[in-house]
């Protein structure tokens, strides 16, 4: 695996994200007198962002948010957020020592996430996870953002890595199709933010549990 680079998503490939942002978002409900949401209703948005979750928090109880409001309720979700954001967000199983082998073995390792840089940064550093990766490129680093195929091409390349000697770890609809625009293998995991199974988006190939990946990856460089 000598200079491969392994480019991964965040929020629900390497992270368990999404009690903290859901808590944002009933956070913002609360704040205009909704009940919270049950998890496993808002659980699918979190790939679309905070905005989407919002929404979609609202259309659960029936209602719409006006255009004037989009904004107040964002930065009350980004506020609270910055503030809880590693309140009980965690590794998924294995992959610590995945990302170990991965480095042992001459891999570069990157990070290409809608999320917005300085969140991702924070996020990562609390869980002290960044200085396993070479380079992190947020929803804000180029002008361009997943499913724009550049933005994981410049998240290889900000690596110092070959875009024609990488792969794609991500969970979402959106990372698969920005992988295929790129032209690069992709690992789905089943684990994450989806409101479809990845096994109907065609990944190259899908993993349950990070023991799986370095496998997965053998057979992919190995086709």
């Amino acid at each position: 695996m000598r200079d491969l680079t392994v480019a991964f998503d965040l929020d629900g490939t390497l992270v368990e994200t999404a009690p903290d942002l859901i808590a944002a978002t009933n956070h913002v409900l609360a704040a205009v007198d909704l009940a919270p949401v049950a998890p496993e209703l808002i659980r699918p948005s979190i790939s679309f962002g905070a905005a989407a979750m919002i929404k979609e928090g609202f259309r659960l109880h029936g209602r719409e948010i006006a255009a004037l409001e989009a904004a107040a309720h964002l930065e009350r979700f980004l506020a609270y957020y910055r503030t809880n954001i590693a309140a009980t967000s965690h590794a998924f199983p294995g992959l610590e020592t995945s990302l170990d082998r991965l480095t042992a073995e001459g891999a570069r390792l990157a990070v290409c996430t809608n999320k917005q840089a300085a969140l991702s940064e924070q996020l990562l550093g609390d869980l002290r996870l960044r200085a396993r990766f070479a380079a992190l490129a947020g929803r804000d680093t180029f002008p361009v953002c997943k499913p724009h195929p550049d933005h994981l091409i410049g998240a290889i390349r900000m690596a110092g890595g070959d875009p024609n000697h990488a792969i794609m770890v991500g969970d979402s609809k959106t990372d698969i199709d920005t992988a295929k625009a790129a032209g690069i293998p992709v690992v789905a995991v089943t684990f994450g933010y989806t409101d479809v199974h990845v096994r109907d988006l065609a990944p190259d190939a899908i993993i349950e549990h990070y023991d799986e990946l370095i496998p997965a990856i053998e057979r992919l460089i190995g086709r």
